[in-house]
């Protein structure tokens, strides 16, 4: 049975990477993105012309009706996903909590946690031997700050990924007797564009010497991790975190 993937947030950064390493190692693709277009495509046909097998859909993973949407696409188009990496997530200006508005809060808990739960809903009903499904697995991309909660900076982002950490550990108990497992990578300092939407594009210059590797990280260098997550080398893994963070 081939493996089919889908990836949300995949026209850039991690997931970019994730969706390169993972058609050279088999799998059916699906770069799910939200505006851009042109990368989501682009990355599809850098996968198509090595001859191997990608789609690009476009979803808002905070919009339900645009998951459905998502995965009845690659029902049609690829099968039945096997696999799914939550990696669509949002961060928004540096400030502290106290300026914080709840526009803000709902749109990045709207992204970051709903987008996750309803992807993670959709995969298990079709993965799910209780469903007639052929087993899977399924990982989430939490973020280090989970841990060091981002003071200053972007604390309701940190507790959005408190909350994916959860959502791992919960969901794994839940679906490990149905042939799916559910893991998490937690990076950190990665050189991706998500930090220009807070306002600070070379954040990981600033900080990278508190890394006690002195350096930031790279996007393949998740992908990587993610891979190994998903792949049967990880076959009684569930429940658990890979930290790529430089050893913060």
């Amino acid at each position: 049975m081939e493996k089919v993937l889908i990836i949300t947030g995949g026209s850039r950064g991690i997931g970019a990477a994730t969706a390169r390493l993972a058609a050279e190692q088999g799998y059916a693709i699906c770069v799910n993105y939200r505006h851009d277009q042109e990368a989501a495509h682009s990355i599809v046909g850098s996968i198509t012309q090595l001859g191997g097998r990608a789609i690009a859909v476009a979803a808002d993973v905070a919009l339900e009706g645009d998951v459905i949407h998502l995965f009845q696409t690659v029902d049609e188009q690829l099968g039945k996903v096997t696999a799914l990496v939550n990696n669509a997530g949002i961060l928004e200006r540096q400030m502290r909590v106290e300026e914080m508005d709840a526009a803000r809060l709902n749109r990045i808990f709207a992204a970051n946690v709903i987008g996750s739960f309803l992807c993670a809903r959709e995969a298990v009903k079709r993965m799910s031997t209780k469903h007639g499904g052929p087993g899977g697995a399924i990982v989430n991309v939490s973020s280090v700050a989970s841990r060091l909660g981002s003071p200053g900076e972007y604390v309701d982002y940190a507790a959005s990924k408190g909350a994916i950490d959860t959502l791992t550990i919960g969901l794994a108990k839940e679906v490990a007797d149905e042939g799916i497992r559910v893991n998490a990578v937690r990076p950190g300092f990665i050189y991706t564009d998500i930090h220009a939407s807070g306002g600070e594009p070379n954040r990981v210059e600033r900080v990278k010497e508190s890394v006690p590797m002195k350096r930031g990280g790279q996007a393949v260098e998740v992908a990587k991790a993610v891979l190994w997550l998903l792949s049967d080398e990880a076959s009684y893994t569930t429940g658990s975190f890979v930290e790529v963070a430089g050893g913060k």
